[in-house]
């Protein structure tokens, strides 16, 4: 790999999220840092494939050095290590340096850890956040987080936590993304509380990617679908009543489900009574000062 500094000779580091791998899905901000970029410190999710995109879109290469440091599940050829260490050497050499993470950078992405160990070498760093696949995957399926009258809160966690600690009943959305080794548990532990072996789980395989699939089950047949499925990674599962409202869910998980009724429904919030409290609370302010 040839370092070479770049025309103002000054170097820093932004990451940037790249989102669930679809170039409609990139921000604005994201793309302009692509473009201008020295290196491309690219991950496998996401990341990759966007640029793929970009250049077929384009029909010219990037003028940047795309280095390719992505992860497979249970296998790191380049260490979370070696890339903190070759995001500073690249830095110092006076090159711009775009890290096109998958997703959101502060979402699993360790992007909290890249910035604090760039900034402690005296890298400058900024972030340029993306869309997660926690809530665009699962809108690909037609399925939203929250529902006035059905769920109202989430969660979000990697297969690999503590998720007996998560607490609500099937209106907390749970989200688990690099859960597919640990489907079985995550099913068990989540079963075992107020959300019950019924509760409905949806699992969407490789969103926004050429094998995207989705996948409908329960808490209790979780396991045996999957593995009749064959279901793999990358996916994102959602665990909750939200599940029932995609247009794709199997009848015996919507059959018997019906929406709370209007009247069952909190009171919308009145605008125009919160406009005038709004403007007689800033007058009484400006008053008072």
């Amino acid at each position: 790999m040839i370092i070479e500094p770049s025309t103002d000779g000054r170097g820093r580091v932004t990451l940037v999220g790249a989102g669930p791998g679809d170039l409609g899905l990139l921000t604005v901000r994201g793309l302009r840092e692509i473009e201008t970029a020295d290196v491309i410190v690219a991950d496998r999710l996401g990341a990759a494939a966007v640029l793929d995109q970009l250049v077929a879109e384009r029909g010219i290469p990037l003028s940047a050095e795309i280095i390719d440091v992505g992860k497979q599940p249970g296998h790191h050829r380049v260490t979370q290590d070696e890339i903190n260490a070759l995001l500073v050497r690249l830095a110092h050499a006076g090159r711009r340096v775009v890290r096109l993470k998958g997703g959101d950078p502060y979402v699993f992405g360790r992007g909290g850890e890249e910035r604090d160990f760039c900034r402690s070498r005296g890298v400058p760093v900024d972030v340029v956040p993306g869309v997660t696949s926690a809530a665009s995957v699962p809108a690909r399926a037609g399925i939203p987080l929250t529902h006035r009258g059905l769920a109202s809160a989430f969660t979000v966690a990697t297969g690999h936590d503590q998720i007996r600690e998560i607490g609500g009943g099937r209106d907390h959305t749970v989200l688990l993304l690099m859960g597919v080794g640990t489907l079985a548990h995550s099913a068990m532990i989540l079963a075992r509380g107020d959300r019950g072996a019924d509760c409905p789980v949806a699992i969407v395989e490789d969103g926004y990617g050429p094998r995207e699939r989705s996948t409908f089950a329960t808490l209790g047949t979780l396991a045996a679908v999957a593995a009749e499925r064959g279901i793999r990674s990358p996916a994102v599962v959602i665990v909750g009543d939200v599940v029932r409202l995609s247009p794709d869910a199997p009848p015996e998980l919507s059959a018997a489900f019906h929406l709370p009724a209007a009247a069952d429904l909190p009171a919308a919030t009145d605008l125009s009574a919160a406009t005038d409290l709004s403007a007689s609370s800033g007058a009484a302010l400006q008053g008072a000062l």
